[in-house]
């Protein structure tokens, strides 16, 4: 039975057969075992047909029994293509260094373009992107993925709120929204300010409007500290003039903070040794390039970078994946008991600072309870801290 892909690999022949009878050689090639196919007749002494080529090697015996002569028409299958690609070495070579050549050069990156940002952000953000590596003619699979650059951007770029990224070929685009400052506007309209939480006065300084606090007062949350109507106590409501009230009071507010800190610890840190493996991903199979053997350490992190290759605007289901081994190694620390009175202290500190306002000031720290319980220091800390505690009352026309 001919099987065309059998054919197609091994190569197969079209030949014509010229002779008185030229049935008489079919028939000697069908009792020798000799496929043949696609028989056709163009006339009383020609036939052609198709036969592999190694059956064609197996006719001359018998041509010389049928007084028969054939001619090879045609050679098809990859042998004969192999042979032509072999002739034309040069041209095929062109190819080859063309589609290397487009490539390389469809992963790396040759454009950053930035929308929405000022020349000062944009200046900024430039720089930033720059230093990140992101810039013409860096191959793109040495870059973070697009969501660490987003992240990263973000967090380096002043004067941006939020950056959006996104790759595009061999493009990368930055969208940047820009910190609006809020309008002036409505820090004129006539107000009253009040507490916002329960303090004693510490100090207060009015530039509009009118105190009706002291220092060294108890106020709770929502007592009014500066009235927006100046004039004279006694004056009737007409005489009396509507201001936004502005100024700043001082309050000394307490709070109290629990914190534990354990006596023994367990860490795990970076050695700061590491090691990296490289390797081309192809449909799921990871081919290795770079960094054989085995991993020496111990014990250690591993992290995963795979950015996947392409070609013009086409992601092939090549990739290059990067995997960085990173040392680590444990250890155990012991606190005595002051010591841990000293960290909880600190990170107690640390953890009121993260909720105040930046101009808060702490003036006061007391300890009032502290005990060692299931291996931990169980602290309870009084603080007391001055900061500013006024918040807007909107005065309504009429009240």
């Amino acid at each position: 039975m001919n099987n065309y892909w059998t054919n197609h690999l091994n190569g197969y022949v079209r030949v014509r057969i010229d002779g008185d009878y030229p049935e008489r050689f079919l028939n000697r090639c069908i009792e020798h075992d000799i496929s043949i196919w696609q028989i056709k007749r163009i006339g009383d002494k020609r036939i052609v047909c198709y036969m592999d080529v190694e059956d064609a090697k197996r006719i001359r015996p018998l041509l010389r029994q049928t007084s028969c002569k054939v001619t090879f028409v045609q050679r098809r299958g990859v042998p004969f293509l192999l042979k032509r690609i072999l002739n034309r070495s040069g041209f095929v070579a062109g190819i080859a260094a063309f589609l290397v050549v487009m490539f390389v050069l469809s992963n790396m990156v040759w454009n950053v373009e930035i929308k929405g940002a000022s020349p000062q952000v944009e200046h900024e953000l430039r720089q930033v992107v720059s230093e990140m590596g992101i810039k013409r003619g860096t191959f793109q699979f040495s870059l973070p993925s697009v969501e660490l650059i987003q992240r990263d951007v973000t967090e380096l770029v002043q004067g941006a709120t939020w950056v959006g990224v996104r790759q595009k070929g061999t493009t990368y685009e930055f969208e940047v929204v820009e910190q609006q400052l809020p309008e002036e506007a409505d820090r004129y309209s006539p107000r009253h300010l009040v507490a916002s939480k329960k303090a004693i006065i510490h100090k207060i300084f009015v530039e509009h409007g009118q105190a009706e606090v002291k220092p060294n007062d108890f106020v709770r949350k929502g007592d009014r500290l500066v009235s927006g109507y100046i004039g004279k106590k006694d004056a009737e409501d007409e005489e009396k003039q509507l201001v936004p009230a502005q100024a700043v009071v001082l309050g000394e507010i307490w709070y109290k903070s629990d914190v534990s800190v354990p006596l023994d610890t367990l860490f795990t840190t970076l050695t700061g040794e590491k090691k990296v493996k490289s390797y081309v991903e192809l449909w799921g199979l990871d081919i290795p390039i770079w960094g054989f053997g085995k991993t020496e350490f111990p014990e250690f992190t591993e992290f995963t970078h795979q950015r996947p290759f392409q070609f013009f605007k086409w992601t092939m289901p090549i990739s290059y994946k990067r995997v960085e081994l990173l040392e680590t190694s444990q250890y155990e620390r012991t606190y005595t008991k002051e010591e841990a009175v000293r960290a909880a202290r600190e990170r107690a500190r640390d953890d009121l600072r993260k909720h105040l306002p930046k101009d808060a000031e702490i003036i006061g720290e007391k300890v009032l309870h502290e005990d060692v319980e299931n291996g931990k220091v169980n602290l309870r800390i009084h603080y007391q801290v001055i900061e500013d505690i006024t918040s807007e009352q909107p005065i309504i026309q009429g009240d």
